[in-house]
């Protein structure tokens, strides 16, 4: 056996190495992006499936030549589960229990998604009562002031005019600044 075979054997005799080092170099190039990272898991969990289906069609059709090749497969495998572990400790992702829990029940996980979302609703439109409450006490109040202190609310209202008007003048200068 020369030098290539025995390269080409300790590769897994498909390149597989070569492509795990090219996978490795470009985890390492784009460490910092999540996106990325995330890409990356995602890409190495089907080429996990794609293995597995390799594996699955080697193991229904075994003999005694296709241990070679079987042997192969395992060690990609075995391989790739290893790189796709390494990609995965690179992913910050946090999966509320809630959605493992639902998934262990064999539900599907949009349900949390429903529920959150119904919830925020809930909250939003309790937070949007209250809200309108106090505006609407606020205009009761000033209206029964004006009753009672015609002058005094006018000079209040000037008061909130200018200071409306100064305010929206430094969103305008500030918005200025930042497109510079």
């Amino acid at each position: 056996m020369d030098s290539s075979q025995n390269m080409t054997e300790g590769n897994g005799g498909n390149g597989s190495l070569s492509a795990q080092a090219n996978d490795t170099a470009t985890a390492n190039a784009s460490a910092n992006d999540p996106k990325e990272n995330l890409n990356q898991v995602i890409n190495s969990i089907q080429k996990n499936l794609g293995l597995i289906h390799q594996l699955y069609l080697t193991v229904s059709s075994f003999n005694a030549a296709s241990q070679a090749p079987l042997l192969q497969r395992l060690n990609g495998l075995i391989t790739e589960l290893d790189n796709m572990d390494k990609l995965a400790e690179k992913c910050n992702i946090q999966v509320p229990m809630e959605v493992l829990n639902l998934i262990d029940d064999g539900k599907n996980p949009d349900e949390f998604t429903r529920d959150v979302i119904n919830s925020c609703i809930a909250k939003n439109q309790v937070t949007k009562g209250k809200t309108d409450g106090f505006k609407a006490l606020r205009k009761n109040l000033l209206e029964e002031l004006e009753q009672a202190f015609p002058d005094e609310v006018e000079s209040y209202r000037e008061i909130r005019a200018i200071s409306a008007a100064r305010n929206a003048l430094l969103k305008h200068k500030v918005h200025c600044q930042m497109e510079t």
